[in-house]
């Protein structure tokens, strides 16, 4: 990374040092977590922000505040050390195959799938460590093109011109999660016409309202959306406290003995998900050995 002067000497020491204190609010208690004095933190600080050439923290007052170029820095940063951390333990490993993966997941039942590849990858390469994270469809597709994400698990339709591809067994159906005892929560399905003067709560990727307003033959603007969500749990507790209905699809949400209940869209619309990774660069032995795993419990997508 090139300085304000145009020498490359910024080092993941410095940005460890930064996000420790970020994290820890406190210059000497990020010194005492780093065993290193306060004095060498804060020069480095002071170095690192002459560096970049902006002011990253607001001094003055007894705990750390970001700027507004600090906030943004960051997430630069943890994404940096993220990624190398990453690289590191890849490359960092016996003739047996080890390192880490990371599979970043959409909400959808067709995950069951890739749990069971995870499974099998634990017999044939144990030493190999998973990471699952769950997000959103965007969000997956945003960290796998910075190479954050060795996998992910999106429903459709989604672009997957710069990745190759597994369709997943299985669909699932959309409907809408309400409060069992109300008016809505006792029907066996629900049509447009249900949803018109329902608050609704709608999932916020841009797949999902694609798909959506397909079914609902008209824009989301023609409904009384009251709050978008990007994972079901946050949204299900909305849905519970009387905020509204919540669009999503069936079996996320474990909804046996709780006051919610899923109720199926009619015509049913389904859902499908494929796992995707990257055409461009090069996959770890890890990433390899997990991509065998799932092509040996699919054998139709060898």
């Amino acid at each position: 990374m090139l300085n304000k002067y145009g020498d490359e000497d910024m080092e993941l020491r410095v940005l460890r040092y930064f996000l420790a204190v970020v994290d820890e609010r406190n210059i000497s208690h990020a010194a005492e977590k780093l065993h290193v004095s306060q004095p060498t933190i804060s020069r480095q600080l002071h170095d690192l922000e002459d560096e970049v050439g902006v002011t990253l923290f607001e001094r003055g007052s007894r705990t750390i505040n970001l700027t507004s170029s600090g906030e943004y820095f960051v997430s630069q940063a943890r994404q940096i050390v993220a990624l190398a951390d990453k690289t590191v333990a890849n490359i960092q490993r016996t003739q047996e195959v080890s390192g880490s993966i990371v599979i970043g997941s959409a909400e959808a039942p067709m995950m069951a799938t890739v749990a069971a590849a995870i499974s099998k990858l634990r017999e044939t390469a144990p030493k190999v460590n998973t990471n699952i994270y769950s997000t959103d469809a965007d969000d997956v597709h945003a960290r796998m093109k910075n190479g954050l994400f060795d996998f992910g698990v999106v429903m459709e339709p989604t672009d997957k011109d710069d990745y190759h591809f597994i369709n997943l067994p299985g669909t699932t159906g959309w409907g809408v999660l309400a409060q069992r005892d109300s008016q809505l929560g006792r029907r066996a399905s629900v049509t447009v016409a249900d949803l018109r003067g329902q608050q609704v709560i709608m999932p916020q990727q841009h797949g999902s309202i694609d798909v959506l307003n397909d079914w609902l033959g008209s824009s989301e603007q023609e409904f009384n959306i009251v709050a978008k969500y990007n994972l079901l749990y946050n949204a299900g507790i909305l849905v519970n406290a009387g905020v509204g209905i919540a669009l999503c699809l069936d079996g996320i949400i474990n909804t046996t003995n709780t006051d919610l209940r899923f109720i199926p869209l009619t015509p049913r619309l389904e859902g499908h998900a494929s796992l995707i990774w990257r055409k461009a660069g090069q996959m770890s032995p890890a990433a390899t050995a997990f991509l065998d795993a799932m092509r040996d419990i699919l054998p139709n997508n060898k």
